[in-house]
């Protein structure tokens, strides 16, 4: 006898909703950045400051390793996009405001956790605007502060402060508008450099590989506060980029 339609087991899928495996190498530096992420936060309530800024730098440089690696290797998917935007949230997004809120916020009650706040919505929203717009914007240009460069701003303000051994209660409100302006800056229209036109493949002059050595030995010689001014510089170039076009425009009659 046969068995009931109703109680035979369900052919596996086929074709678009077969199982898909998951490409491992992009998405373990993906895992590495979220990992990265948590291990700021746990450093940040232990009041170890300083791991915690350097390991919202090396999220940084793993969050920049997964998508070249997926476009190398021919391994993108829809997948590792979103968990490369989820693994953002907690690294670019919710372990800069809890680090900067334990560093130097805290003792500010209401005015400080709402910073911190405006700062993690800044990054949610930043990275939705980025995910719904990836396929129309102009790849030279990012719109808003990307959230990896808002998070350096924040670390790069932690790491300074440890290295220069100033508390953070001593400069909190110096930690509240850097934190305010990282927040608002990333859903801001401004236009920051993507450098995603930059070409590795073609040949460059002998002096831009003289000029990546120096930049390497500079680093090297103060990493805190190199790299603060160096993204703080990059935090700035949006708004001079707004004025040097806004004065381009009116010059040539623009309203």
């Amino acid at each position: 006898m046969a068995e009931p339609a109703s109680h035979r087991p369900n052919p596996p899928p086929k074709g678009p909703l077969a199982r898909k495996g998951i490409y491992l190498l992009p998405n373990l530096f993906t895992t590495g950045a979220l990992f990265a992420g948590f291990y700021a936060i746990v450093q940040a309530m232990n009041g170890r400051f300083e791991q915690a800024a350097v390991a919202i730098f090396i999220a940084m440089v793993l969050d920049g390793l997964d998508g070249r690696v997926a476009r190398l290797t021919r391994t993108q998917s829809a997948f590792g996009a979103e968990y490369d935007s989820l693994s953002d949230m907690v690294s670019f997004g919710v372990a800069p405001a809890l680090v900067i809120y334990t560093f130097a916020l805290k003792g500010m009650g209401k005015l400080g956790w709402l910073a911190a706040f405006v700062y993690c919505v800044g990054a949610a929203l930043r990275l939705a605007r980025f995910n719904t717009q990836i396929e129309v914007q102009d790849k030279r240009w990012f719109q808003g502060l990307p959230s990896p460069s808002a998070a350096a701003l924040i670390a790069g303000l932690v790491w300074v402060m440890h290295d220069w051994d100033v508390s953070g209660q001593r400069i909190h409100w110096l930690a509240w508008v850097v934190t305010v302006f990282a927040g608002l800056t990333m859903v801001s229209n401004l236009p920051f450099y993507s450098g995603k036109d930059i070409n590795l493949r073609k040949s460059v002059p002998f002096i831009v590989v003289v000029l990546v050595a120096l930049g390497f030995i500079l680093i090297s010689a103060d990493p805190p506060t190199v790299l603060f001014a160096l993204f703080v510089g990059y935090g700035l170039s949006g708004y001079v980029l707004w004025l040097v076009r806004r004065f381009r425009h009116k010059a040539t009659g623009g309203d």
